[in-house]
């Protein structure tokens, strides 16, 4: 079979590098790249060619490829472009993009999304969101560094002494754990927030404290139930507004595949904060923590920046195509029998299979 890696239309990675290339042709696949697809990501058309990747057109590769790689998915009419029976790989979000596996499926083809395949240990190799979640969270706290008008590490001088600054990041999943990871090693006083308790142990292991409502040690009768939770509830809003208006920098990584993200950071939150704090909100495409986010756009409100980018891992693009080049290579190696490049049609109770294709030939 013949794999087609496009140049990113939207973006800046390329599909599939040298390396992973040079083991997909020993395989048995063959490889075509588009002119220029590895420009914005630093490798050039001769690296592709020396590891056996032929160079052609993209209308060339909507002819001959059998299978389509590209991070950002096509446009509509690129789409009507693709064959029949073609196994079209992509980063497509279909749970954010509502209408796209129907459309795809109108094509006839095998569309898998690899941002949808499952967190569990043995998919984690192909889990493109997991990848590119942790690039993103290092990245967030870097562009922050950089749009904050102070240290954020401790600084003892001749003139004074500095005081830490305080990041706060809510949301731990993978893109959170690499922001709070980050944030300690460049000296910053590191609190993290999750709905799910279970996290906090996580939180602490990476020097970082936990926030949390303090429980309530008085006995409640059942009757009062509603009360209490409702108390809670207001406690835990107060504490979160409290401290997000104490920290320096916010990055917001609590996203729900297949939801919008919850909106929790509010305006007038957003009003109480120090001018010249930063806000990074990596679930800006899902609707954004943040009542003010937009997404792929900095604003500033009230004298705080408001970063709206959840393809932060644009900006480590060598290391995040070489990550998506990786999943690729897993993903098609789970997807095919060995020693037969053909897609298995039989795993349809496959977890991976079952979850990532959101289109298939009728």
């Amino acid at each position: 079979m013949t794999i087609g890696v496009f140049k990113e239309t939207f973006g800046n990675k390329v599909g599939l590098v040298p390396k992973v290339i040079k083991k997909l042709i020993k395989r048995g696949y063959s490889v075509l790249v588009e002119a220029k697809a590895g420009r914005k990501a630093f490798t050039a058309t001769a690296e592709f060619e020396a590891v056996g990747a032929k160079i052609c057109s993209r209308e060339d590769l909507f002819e001959k490829a059998d299978i389509l790689l590209s991070f950002t998915p096509f446009s509509d009419e690129e789409i009507h472009s693709i064959r029949p029976g073609c196994i079209y790989i992509s980063h497509f979000k279909p749970y954010i993009y509502n209408g796209v596996a129907e459309k795809l499926e109108k094509r006839n083809i095998w569309a898998f999304s690899l941002d949808m395949i499952p967190r569990s240990s043995i998919a984690q190799s192909m889990d493109a969101l997991s990848s590119m979640s942790s690039i993103a969270g290092y990245k967030a706290v870097l562009r922050a560094a950089d749009l904050l008008p102070r240290y954020l590490q401790m600084m003892i001088t001749s003139a004074g002494s500095i005081k830490p600054a305080q990041v706060f990041v809510i949301g731990v999943g993978v893109a959170g754990l690499q922001a709070i990871a980050t944030a300690k090693r460049l000296g910053a006083v590191v609190i993290a927030m999750d709905m799910r308790p279970e996290t906090e142990d996580e939180v602490k292991s990476l020097g970082a404290k936990f926030l949390k409502v303090p429980e309530d040690r008085q006995p409640t009768p059942v009757d009062q139930s509603h009360a209490q939770k409702t108390t809670s509830s207001i406690k835990q809003q107060q504490l979160l507004s409290d401290t997000v208006a104490d920290s320096d920098v916010v990055i917001c990584a609590a996203t729900v595949r297949a939801a919008k993200a919850p909106i929790i950071i509010t305006k007038e939150m957003v009003e109480r904060m120090k001018r010249g704090s930063v806000i990074v909100d990596l679930a800006a495409d899902a609707g954004g923590n943040c009542e003010l986010t937009e997404n792929d756009k900095t604003i500033v409100h009230n004298y705080v920046t408001i970063v709206g980018d959840s393809n932060l891992s644009d900006a480590a693009v060598v290391d995040a195509s070489a990550l998506f080049a990786n999943n690729v290579y897993n993903f098609l190696k789970h997807i095919s029998n060995k020693g037969d490049l053909q897609i298995r049609t039989d795993m349809g109770k496959d977890e991976i299979f079952s979850s990532s294709c959101i289109a298939r030939p009728h």
